[in-house]
């Protein structure tokens, strides 16, 4: 597949962050910070995001480059609320849609990778502007936007037994 030993080491760490991020998905509706699966995504999307900064195809700086930051920061924000601001239930709504949104912006890359690698020989996409990696993308568009409705209507419902 072409991959150095870097990007084999940033594949596996990152397989492993997603996974935590479903399990947690699953367990608590969310990624929660405060459970294994949670501290797992933390960690396995920083270690991620900055091995993809020493991974480029086309060489030099570039936009996946840019993305891994942006996560960094998204994540870094919302561990800076989960730990700073943890008995704030306001800082819970930020905190939920940081996480989930760098999870959706983690997947971005990795369909197009997966896409244009898997099955080797003969991958599922040509390129990633085929229009599977699109439709892939847009599924989990809507995914991401009506799982972040449903955190939303959670993180409310716990704000109020709160009270």
């Amino acid at each position: 597949m072409g991959l150095s030993n870097l990007g084999i080491f940033h594949t596996a760490i990152g397989v492993i962050a997603i996974v935590a991020a479903l399990v947690s998905f699953v367990r608590y509706g969310k990624i929660k910070l405060t459970q294994l699966s949670g501290k797992s995504y933390f960690y396995g999307t920083v270690i991620t995001s900055l091995t993809a900064l020493g991974i480029s195809k086309n060489g030099g700086f570039n936009p996946g480059h840019i993305f891994s930051l942006f996560i960094l920061i998204l994540v870094g924000v919302a561990y800076f609320l989960s730990v700073r601001l943890k008995e704030n239930n306001r800082a819970r709504y930020a905190e939920t849609f940081l996480l989930s949104f760098s999870f959706f912006l983690s997947l971005i890359p990795t369909v197009n990778e997966t896409f244009t690698r898997i099955p080797v020989g003969h991958p599922w996409a040509k390129g990633v502007t085929d229009p599977v990696i699109g439709q892939t993308l847009f599924v989990l568009l809507l995914l991401f936007v009506s799982g972040s409705i449903y955190q939303f209507r959670q993180q409310r419902k716990v704000n109020k037994l709160t009270l």
